[in-house]
């Protein structure tokens, strides 16, 4: 795919202006909408000082979350949790490179951060390495062997709760083994180097801030005995300030530390969660234990104005919905049309809608499904989806449909964090208990939560999630099969070295919301800072709404929309939260997302 799009300097087209030359510009595009002009192909250098663009004052979203942008010439690392930062920080500082930092990293969060961060699910890597070798691993939770395509349907087909909270809901869990496999083909550092901070943190404890001590009182540890004794330790939630530790986690990231993966999917541990299991009719059995195994995959790889784009293959559909989401947008230029202008806001909104549609439908565990990958990567496609797209109006998700012409994941507490070392080795890695605190359920005398991924099936394709996502039969259950992510890890390529590592958590806005970052760097050209804080909003197919930030839109914009279709939602949560980092010179800039209170830091 080749970049085609140039930039105007204009802030933006008002209604008017836009629909009375849409005539001509659909010629151009081949479509509904503007295209831009092949004579200024090249890529918008987001260093360049006629690259910044100036957020109209009336966006006060902006100001109200602070966003400190951290600037390093060697290494950095931007997490949602702050210690967790520190930990990578301090592996890169001992010689580590990017993959030892983010596998210190993540554990660290399964200590730190046990809401998201997590040895009880899953996650996937994408990386490049200075060489300019890319790859992707999967790690994601697998359903046991003994799941059924029916399993959360009572006698009368409705769904039940069971998928989303208790035993039941429990994937097979992949972190352990992805982090070792990350660590096995790329670490410089021991496997016990990588290890010991987090266990350390564990066995000596550490200060709970506001996000842990508001994550450690959910309601759901009240069912739970193991949970309420690790979190409610006076039988009362943790607050922020009290100081927390967790031997029994300690214990278990010992075995790992000493055995590797076998520490975690045999012996004691494994033994803890097969007992775990039969307290609460739970699925998984020591063979599916053993059997899990990391996979490496080719990353999905594509072109957006020029630049280099490498993201998550399936079973995460975030790759190839981010690149149909870009090839749709990049016949627009979006920079003349101006950043949250209705009109750059609509046509967003449209490729969003009709990129889910195809990924609702489409895309399953590869092991499993044939995806339609050449399809969501193809131009051609895009520019027949683009054409479909009115200036004026909105298309109803209810007459957008695949090809095949039927049917219409994880939460906030995904986390993502963004590493790169001195050399140019960068690492997006997003991992996830799937909801906050995921299934609530605690391993008894093991000091970790489990996920409750099960619920990304479709458990009744054509019927809603928890995300209120409509997914087809490529998603359906089935023993052994990973279910569909919207994880969305990605790293920006230009001109042979890495200049934006980006990722969100945020269920199916992880997609979106990564979409919106990057293009606020790479059509905008804003610094990172902004890039990540600024307002965003969201479109998934079904149900057809436009969702936004609620303070992020001015009441005007919001009726703009409105009178040509859109129906218009506050969204209960921020949309995505996303620490990225990004190139500037010949070092990095970096910030945490200030939706979390995470942190972004150098090496000094």
């Amino acid at each position: 795919m080749n970049g085609r799009s140039g930039y105007g300097s204009d802030r933006g087209w008002v209604w008017s202006v836009f629909l009375g030359v849409g005539v001509l510009l659909a010629g151009a595009c081949g479509g509904g909408g503007p295209a831009s002009s092949e004579a200024s192909s090249e890529p918008l250098d987001p260093y360049s000082e006629a690259a910044q663009y100036t957020v109209p004052p009336e966006w006060t979203f902006a100001a109200q979350l602070g966003s400190p942008v951290v600037e390093s010439s060697g290494g950095m690392v931007a997490t949602d949790a702050r210690l967790a930062t520190d930990v990578g920080v301090q592996v890169l500082d001992e010689g580590g490179n990017a993959i030892d930092a983010a596998v210190a990293t993540a554990f660290a969060l399964a200590v730190v951060y046990p809401a998201a961060g997590n040895i009880g699910g899953g996650g996937f890597v994408v990386l490049r390495l200075a060489s300019g070798e890319v790859a992707a691993l999967d790690f994601r939770e697998k359903a046991p062997m003994a799941a059924s395509r029916n399993m959360y349907l009572d006698e009368e087909g409705e769904l039940t709760r069971d998928s989303i909270i208790g035993h039941r809901a429990v994937g097979v869990p992949g972190s352990v083994a992805g982090l070792w496999e990350a660590h096995r083909r790329y670490g410089s550092m021991s496997w016990q180097q990588v290890m010991e901070p987090a266990i350390r943190l564990a066995e000596e404890g550490f200060i709970a801030d506001a996000s842990f001590a508001r994550s450690a009182g959910s309601r759901k540890f009240e069912r739970f005995d193991a949970s309420r004794r690790l979190f409610w330790p006076d039988g009362e939630p943790l607050e922020e300030g009290d100081t927390w530790s967790n031997p029994e986690l300690a214990a278990v990231l010992r075995r790992i530390s000493e055995r590797g993966p076998e520490g975690f999917y045999e012996g004691e541990t494994a033994e803890l969660i097969i007992a775990e299991m039969g307290r609460g009719g739970g699925l998984i059995t020591h063979e599916d234990l053993r059997a899990y195994e990391a996979k490496w995959r080719d990353p999905v790889v594509f072109d957006y104005r020029g630049y280099e784009v490498v993201s998550m293959p399936p079973p995460s559909s975030g790759g190839l919905t981010l690149a149909l989401i870009a090839n749709i947008i990049e016949g627009y230029d979006l920079r003349q049309l101006g950043w949250h202008s209705p009109v750059a806001i609509h046509t967003v909104t449209e490729a969003m809608r009709r990129a889910f549609a195809d990924r609702n439908h489409w895309l399953g565990d590869p092991d499993f499904v044939d995806n339609p990958g050449d399809m969501f990567l193809s131009e051609e496609y895009a520019g027949q989806l683009r054409a479909s797209i009115r200036p004026d109006s909105v298309t109803p998700s209810d007459k957008i449909q695949p090809d095949s012409g039927s049917d219409g994941s994880e939460s906030m507490h995904t986390t993502h964090f963004s590493i790169v070392d001195a050399a140019g080795n960068a690492v997006a890695l997003t991992t996830t208990l799937n909801h906050g605190n995921g299934s609530g359920v605690t391993v008894t005398g093991a000091g970790f939560l489990l996920n409750n991924e099960m619920d990304d099936f479709a458990s009744k394709p054509g019927s809603p999630n928890a995300f209120g996502l409509v997914q087809g039969e490529a998603n359906a259950i089935e023993p052994g099969k990973r279910m569909l992510s919207a994880m969305t890890p990605t790293i920006v390529v230009y001109e042979n070295e890495a200049i934006l590592v980006t990722g969100a958590s945020g269920g199916p806005t992880i997609i979106t919301g990564v979409f919106q970052i990057m293009t606020n760097v790479l059509d905008y050209g804003f610094d990172i800072g902004t890039a990540v804080r600024l307002p965003r909003f969201h479109q998934q197919h079904l149900p057809d709404v436009l969702r936004y930030e609620a303070d992020g839109l001015s009441a005007q914009l919001i009726a703009e929309l409105k009178g040509i279709g859109h129906e218009m939602m506050a969204a209960r949560f921020r949309i995505a939260t996303g620490a990225s980092l990004l190139r500037v010179g010949g070092g990095w800039t970096g910030t945490h997302d200030p939706r979390a209170l995470g942190k972004a830091r150098g090496q000094e």
